[in-house]
């Protein structure tokens, strides 16, 4: 999507803003869809722990409803920014007004000071973002304990989702082009804002497609359970949810 124009502002990445709508939401409808976006709350749960209880948090990119209702839900005050007013829309079906905190602002030129939140997430984001290395550097700056990303990395079954891609375009019908990462990039854009990678959650074994062509629940559930048992998740799973934490004093 291009730039968006707000009140004389030109906001250069706007991924966000189909990622809020209720035809990205479908993504995730069903049972299958339900059981991946589990696997990716307890993959943010299991990161978030580590860093104390009633954390301020804010969720940069966040109005597909995918990370704050948990982040509420588990008593932390969560702040969400979008780049429209929009991306509000699924925020106010999923959480109780007064739950949460909406901001319209430019991600990779966050409208906070320096070590405003605890924590700072940002999930189905870099993947989209062209200025991904920014999008980082914004995240850190404001973030005191600790930042959470996903995203998909070359470094796993996902190498062949080139030629998965037009299968993905008839299961989703609104698929955009995404970048995938190793984790030696992502983990250098940290390194420049004095973070490092401090926790790390791989998902999936299989490609997201195959379950959502299969949408057989229980079989994706087996296959998956298999790969984690013996290993293959571990060395080569995506999408990653990683925990980066500052290394500055």
């Amino acid at each position: 999507m291009s730039a968006l124009y707000n009140f004389g502002m030109t906001f250069p990445e706007t991924a966000d803003i189909e990622s809020s709508t209720e035809d990205y939401a479908r993504r995730f409808a069903g049972p299958t869809g339900a059981w991946m976006l589990a696997v990716q709350e307890r993959c943010l749960l299991e990161l978030a722990s580590g860093l104390g209880s009633g954390l301020g948090v804010l969720d940069v990119g966040g109005g597909h409803a995918q990370v704050a209702p948990p982040l509420v839900k588990q008593g932390h005050q969560v702040t969400v920014l979008g780049s429209a007013a929009e991306c509000e829309d699924r925020l106010k079906s999923a959480l109780d007004a007064g739950t949460y905190t909406f901001k319209v602002g430019n991600m990779i030129d966050l409208p906070y000071p320096d070590d405003a939140f605890d924590l700072v997430t940002s999930f189905r984001i870099a993947t989209h973002c062209t200025q991904w290395e920014k999008l980082i550097s914004e995240l850190c700056r404001v973030a005191r304990q600790g930042v959470i990303i996903d995203y998909p990395t070359s470094q796993s079954v996902n190498r062949i989702a080139p030629w998965l891609f037009e299968a993905k375009k008839k299961v989703e019908q609104n698929t955009r082009i995404w970048h995938q990462f190793k984790h030696a990039d992502i983990d250098a854009a940290f390194e420049a804002s004095q973070f490092m990678r401090t926790g790390i959650r791989k998902q999936f074994f299989f490609p997201m497609v195959v379950h959502r062509i299969l949408k057989l629940r229980p079989l994706s559930a087996g296959l998956e359970a298999s790969a984690r048992i013996i290993g293959l998740t571990r060395l080569a799973g995506s999408p990653v949810v990683a925990l980066f934490t500052p290394t500055k004093s």
